[in-house]
């Protein structure tokens, strides 16, 4: 016999009954629409402006040329903000004050922030402190967001793989996709699908 009986409760003598109708009625829904906004719109940790030195420094770490796209176009800018508010968000204090002191170098010695000054000059200040831990912090996760999975917002449309020509992950290949002599075909898809937009 179906029952719509949830679970009974016995305490001091006393009987209480939860029901499914009871259930319902006490619940709040959230929409479907906002639980799939919420996800398809990720954390970031960088200010606008601190995204935007951020962007100067990996523009000039991998520029765009006639071989291919740079770091920006790949999304290693954005690649980094959501790994800073998320599995990296213990430097996100260390790499906000990196940020802040590069932006403090260019206007103590050019009087301007480091995104509005010229590459060539951006270049030189990048070279003065490419000993310093912060930049190779910068570099290395720069190339992650160019080569990386596009699940975790770089590589954008793939234009890093396509740069090294890395046809994407797959399952297997046949016998025509082995031969050292034919170049692999694109495959352009996340390792993780693409039914989220990958």
């Amino acid at each position: 016999m179906r029952t719509d009986t949830i679970c009974r409760v016995e305490e001091d003598n006393t009987s209480l009954t939860i029901t499914r109708r009871t259930v319902i009625a006490s619940a709040t829904f959230v929409p479907l629409a906002a639980l799939t906004a919420v996800a398809q719109t990720p954390s970031t940790a960088l200010t606008p402006a601190q995204l935007k030195t951020l962007e100067a420094m990996i523009d000039r770490i991998v520029p765009n040329d006639e071989l291919g796209p740079g770091a920006v176009e790949c999304g290693a800018g954005t690649y980094i903000d959501r790994a800073l508010a998320g599995a990296l968000a213990a430097e996100k204090g260390t790499f906000a004050e990196g940020l802040a002191g590069v932006d403090a170098l260019a206007r103590s010695s050019h009087n301007a922030a480091f995104a509005d000054l010229m590459p060539e000059v951006r270049d030189a200040l990048l070279t003065s402190i490419e000993g310093q831990p912060f930049f190779g912090r910068v570099r290395r996760l720069t190339l992650e967001g160019m080569f990386s999975d596009p699940y975790y917002g770089g590589n954008k449309n793939f234009a890093g793989w396509d740069l090294i020509r890395y046809p994407g992950p797959r399952l297997a290949v046949g016998p025509e996709d082995q031969k050292m002599s034919t170049p692999p075909k694109p495959y352009r898809r996340s390792a993780y699908g693409t039914a989220n937009g990958h």
